[in-house]
């Protein structure tokens, strides 16, 4: 029987917080970002509309430019040993993150992920940013698509890991949440500090 991992990346899997902060910084945006991620938290605008005027902030930068930032993101100690159990104990394991495809992309192949859902910047032929994006990770939708993985697998066991609050529809999903240093009112059925007590409790799932 197969079971199935769903993860967050960012601040789960890696040590990046937020690659859209980081790439505001990189590219002095943030002001105008944290303008716009106001206006989102606040109900003025929708996740879609959101993702476009942050990568609209971007536009006539380039892939290189975004792959520099790509290669200075740090794995999560012990995440390569959590995936290398995951596969030994028949998990398909997937990625879900409201962040960027160029990213996720990346861990998931180091990792050798089964799935990888983020949301994806727009190059055109010379790899300049366009200033459009693919919102395929909405704030709250990682729930929806844990769902969708979950009907096309029929897992025996789901077990979600994560530490914020776009997590919790994940969570809402799964058979067994894991806040891993979860953000203030993030709570799941375990809560870690680290990816190696992730594998003792997956560990126990399966052996109980």
């Amino acid at each position: 029987m197969v079971r199935l991992a769903a993860f967050d990346l960012e601040g789960t899997l890696v040590k990046s917080v937020s690659g859209w902060i980081e790439l505001h910084k990189k590219f002095g945006t943030w002001e105008k970002g944290k303008e716009y991620a106001e206006m989102f938290f606040g109900g003025r605008i929708d996740y879609a509309t959101w993702a476009e005027l942050d990568a609209s902030l971007w536009k006539g930068h380039t892939r290189e430019e975004i792959f520099e930032w790509v290669g200075s993101v740090e794995h999560m100690e012990g995440a390569h040993e959590l995936f290398d159990f995951l596969r030994e104990n028949n998990f398909k394991t997937a990625i879900l993150s409201s962040g960027l495809m160029c990213l996720a992309r990346k861990i998931a192949d180091d990792f050798g992920a089964d799935y990888v859902f983020a949301n994806e910047l727009v190059f055109d032929e010379n790899g300049v940013i366009t200033g459009k994006v693919i919102p395929r990770v909405d704030f709250v939708g990682k729930g929806s698509i844990l769902r969708a993985l979950k009907e096309e697998l029929s897992p025996e066991l789901t077990v979600a890991v994560g530490d914020g609050h776009n997590d919790l529809s994940m969570f809402a999903e799964a058979d067994v949440s894991i806040a891993i240093n979860p953000h203030e009112g993030v709570e799941g059925d375990h809560v870690v500090e680290n990816l190696h007590e992730v594998i003792e409790i997956i560990r126990g799932l399966i052996e109980g």
